[in-house]
């Protein structure tokens, strides 16, 4: 088995030189360096992006994203193409690395989400994405980051004191993963670049009682899947926003070892600290998405995003009371 583990991660590794040879190539033979270099602050913040890419349920686009559009001031448009362009190389970076491990993964519901998400990020980047505001697509980074991390902040000891998977069956687990891969993939992940690995993972923890140690992973792979497919999309479809490139120039080449490290790391110091640092950052992005746009939200626009959150979190509620019903009906049937 050690023969096997060692193989695999030469295969990664292989993989790494690879990319790397084409960035040189980019950069050193083709000239882009100077593009590369001068979008260094993109860079340093995808160094800690990359660690939560491969360490937590939250692509590397959670950093990306804010950074670019509410730090740099720059598009959202252009930040969600970046999240899918960088997190292809991270987040896929990361699943190789992952699969080289053999570390266990929810492969049914995985199977599904996939599929699903082959349906609807496409239909999503068509037919919904053209049609939603800036602001709108600030909002709804905003709405889900900070759901997401209250739902840990006050959560997390139960999150993380799973063990193994609640599993039902194979086919339930797929159709599962098959609406949140549709449903997901079409709106939040077509809409921002990131959050379908946040979805599947919610799945997982509060409806399946799944251990991190499966939940987070197969999180990872999701999202490389749609982070591969959205950048595809755009690119042969809709076209990618300007600046997008250089950024990428910039950053790939930290998220290429920075998601993989971030797995590897959190595997000896726990996930929960990470996950708590993590959490606390979406609830102060919330925070200042609002204080930013606060003059065109105005006060309404304020109080309807402050809803939105408490929706969502009453949302992850019902769905956890759903796993609890579902555990009790598995015992009721094999005690």
């Amino acid at each position: 088995m050690q023969h096997k583990l060692k193989t695999y991660l030469w295969i990664w590794l292989l993989c790494l030189v690879a990319f790397y040879t084409v960035w040189l190539y980019l950069v050193a033979v083709l000239g882009y360096w100077p593009e590369a270099k001068s979008h260094w602050p993109i860079a340093a913040a995808m160094a800690i992006g990359s660690y939560a890419a491969g360490s937590t349920p939250m692509g590397g686009g959670t950093v990306g994203f804010p950074v670019l559009v509410l730090l740099f001031e720059l598009p959202a448009t252009l930040g969600r193409d970046f999240s899918f362009a960088v997190q292809a190389v991270g987040m896929t970076s990361a699943s190789i690395f992952i699969l080289a491990r053999r570390q266990p993964l929810a492969w049914a519901m995985l199977k599904g989400a996939m599929l699903g998400s082959l349906v609807g990020t496409p239909l999503g980047i068509w037919f919904i994405a053209p049609f939603i505001p800036e602001i709108w697509i600030k909002l709804v980074f905003a709405v889900v980051w900070a759901s997401f991390g209250i739902l840990h902040l006050y959560r997390v000891n139960e999150i993380a004191s799973h063990n193994g998977m609640t599993e039902f069956n194979e086919r339930w687990d797929f159709n599962i993963g098959l609406w949140i891969g549709l449903l997901a993939g079409a709106t939040v992940a077509a809409v921002t670049g990131v959050g379908i690995d946040m979805v599947l993972y919610t799945a997982l923890v509060l409806l399946c009682r799944t251990d991190l140690k499966i939940a987070i992973p197969t999180s990872v792979l999701i999202m490389a899947f749609t982070s591969v497919l959205g950048i595809l999309v755009k690119y042969f479809t809709t076209g990618i926003q300007p600046g997008v490139f250089a950024h990428w120039l910039a950053a790939a080449p930290i998220v290429a070892l920075g998601a993989p490290l971030g797995a590897y790391i959190v595997a000896l110091i726990g996930r929960k600290p990470t996950l708590l640092v993590v959490a606390l950052l979406c609830v102060l992005q919330f925070i200042w998405v609002l204080y930013v746009e606060s003059g065109r939200l105005g006060l309404f626009g304020m109080v309807m995003a402050v809803l939105a959150v408490l929706v969502s979190l009453a949302g992850f509620e019902k769905l956890r009371q759903k796993g609890a019903a579902l555990v009790q009906y598995r015992l009721s049937k094999h005690p």
